[in-house]
């Protein structure tokens, strides 16, 4: 049977708005900080389409909620907002699991590139000013069985 060209605009709508991960496939990572670890449940974006599309069109995200782009190799990561309606920190991870750069509450929908300072091998997203609330910065440590299964 033939799909319709409404009906098959409005199955790849439904496709594109749908959640990348549910609860289940989560894994997790640990930020420690000198106040203490902060664990939170993220969503892996390791192919070129899941990081394409990272958080795009969600309208919220839990505070223990994340996503995480891990790559294979060190590089320069650049970021922008694009469809993406709740602000984001976002962490930029070295190879050996420390923070080097935070981009803090990200201006949603921006098409302005954001940046890591130099290679990176991860890039963390969570909610924008929790990295602010939760006391990460720079020099702090990222760990848990999301990261080190990707080291």
């Amino acid at each position: 049977m033939r799909m319709s060209p409404v009906a098959a605009a409005l199955a790849a709508l439904l496709f594109a708005l749908a959640p990348v991960a549910s609860a289940a496939d989560r894994e997790t990572v640990i930020v420690i900080t000198e106040a203490g670890e902060h664990t939170f449940r993220v969503e892996i974006a390791d192919d070129p389409r899941e990081q394409e599309r990272g958080l795009m069109f969600r309208r919220s995200m839990a505070d223990d909620e994340g996503m995480l782009f891990p790559y294979s190799t060190d590089r320069r990561a650049s970021f922008w907002m694009r469809n993406t309606y709740i602000p984001l920190d976002i962490i930029f991870i070295e190879a050996n699991g420390t923070i080097e750069s935070i981009a803090e509450r990200t201006t949603p929908l921006s098409e302005k590139s954001v940046r890591s300072k130099g290679p990176v091998r991860f890039v963390l997203e969570i909610n924008g000013g929790l990295s602010d609330t939760l006391g990460i910065a720079p020099g702090d440590r990222v760990g848990g069985p999301a990261i080190e299964a990707r080291q």
